[in-house]
């Protein structure tokens, strides 16, 4: 079977399409025949070697994907040859044309979702998930702002929030990518290219504030985000490219907080409540992952190169 192997940390460049063994499932483990594969920015972070867990070379990126259960190993239970699914995590990597997984990486994709859908899946809902309700408890009636609203997990992250009832403020860096926010079922659609665009937060939140905000980019907006939380604002960092400096009396009079998250530190259970909540949102058309673009397998390079560009619009899709 075709993957793509790294075999040296570095440039998108290292990632070469190479023909490697097929692969069997062993006991506890399934095999996905690999349909689609999504891209993310950790994908990045790990093959540059910049991610803190490093892997053993030569290894196949990816942890998102779609497919056709092929084989199912000893012990398996409620997971048959030919279930529809899609991968959050892997044993062997998705960027291939098959995939090994644990069970409890593997989950059923509805019927109503293309595989390219469901490769859209694992990180972006799961960040946005667990960013909102486990690590930010947010809450219907909640003013929820979301940076890099028109990316993977920020169209998640404003269908969860919009479906849970609070009121949603993305930000978006193109006219599309506003009007997909829109379309995603976002209230209001700010320009963060634009000077002072956080000052529209006042009037948009009759002067209550920003009670969660879904931070993509720390290094640049954590400093601003600090003044315009309400009183018990809650900040969740997902994602940073490098050091920040705030003041922490800007987050004081608002007794207002700053939590970190990585969806690698989810335990077993919050996993498989999160993925539950998810299908069940997938099943009734609440969640609908928005695909940007989709590529072949031996264009990964370029693919990491365009999930890291400004201007983000849905999800990057890479196809075997």
């Amino acid at each position: 079977m075709k993957a793509i192997r790294v075999h040296a940390f570095g440039e998108p460049e290292v990632m070469k399409l190479e023909e490697v063994p097929d692969l069997h499932a062993g006991p506890k483990q399934v095999l996905v025949r690999i349909k689609a594969i999504g891209v993310n920015p950790v994908d990045t972070y790990i093959r540059s070697g910049s991610y803190p867990i490093k892997r053993e070379m030569p290894f196949t990126p990816g942890l998102d994907g779609a497919g056709l259960v092929e084989e199912v190993g000893q012990g398996i239970g409620h997971i048959r040859v030919g279930d529809r699914v899609y991968t959050a995590g892997t044993i062997t990597g998705s960027y291939a044309e098959a995939a090994l997984c644990n069970e409890s990486q593997v989950h059923r994709l509805p019927d109503n979702m293309t595989f390219s859908q469901g490769a859209s899946v694992g990180v972006p809902y799961g960040a946005a998930y667990y960013g909102l309700f486990i690590r930010a408890r947010a809450l219907p009636g909640e003013f929820v702002l979301i940076h890099g609203a028109s990316g993977g997990v920020g169209t998640a992250a404003v269908q969860l929030a919009r479906a849970a009832g609070m009121t949603v403020i993305g930000t978006g860096g193109t006219d599309k990518g506003r009007a997909l926010i829109i379309e995603q079922g976002g209230h209001h659609a700010l320009n963060h290219r634009a000077p002072g665009y956080l000052e529209e937060i006042t009037g948009l939140t009759c002067n209550h504030g920003i009670d969660v905000i879904m931070e993509m980019l720390a290094n640049v907006n954590l400093g601003k985000d600090l003044n315009i939380l309400a009183q018990g604002g809650r900040v969740i960092v997902i994602g940073s490219r490098g050091p920040v400096q705030i003041d922490p009396r800007d987050a004081m009079g608002r007794n207002g907080s700053i939590l970190a998250m990585s969806l690698f530190n989810a335990s077993g259970k919050e996993m498989t409540s999160m993925h539950a909540a998810l299908f069940a949102g997938m099943e009734n058309g609440t969640l609908r992952p928005v695909v940007g673009r989709e590529m072949p397998l031996k264009e990964a390079p370029a693919a990491h190169r365009a999930v890291l560009e400004s201007g983000a619009y849905g999800k990057i899709i890479l196809i075997p």
